[in-house]
């Protein structure tokens, strides 16, 4: 996995974590930290959580080194 990819996992695991908050106990943590919704910090972050998101759509569709691997054949005598 690139450095990206896993910047990309982080920032959707915040957004993940922001939106069960919002859910579960209508609490947006991230517009509280940067000052409301439309706060231009708070816009940042959610930009880059939203892009985030569809870099990651790419790991949805690349095949898994499990199942892509050809299986092993027994040598025959």
């Amino acid at each position: 996995m690139s450095g990206i990819q896993r910047t990309a996992l982080v920032l959707t695991i915040i957004g993940a974590i922001n939106w069960g908050l919002i859910g579960f106990f209508q609490f947006d943590l991230v517009a509280s930290i940067f000052g409301g919704q439309d706060a231009a910090l708070a816009r940042i972050v959610y930009g880059l959580v939203g892009i985030a998101g569809l870099v990651n759509l790419g790991l949805l569709f690349k095949p898994s080194p499990e199942i892509s691997r050809e299986p092993e054949t027994k040598p025959t005598r």
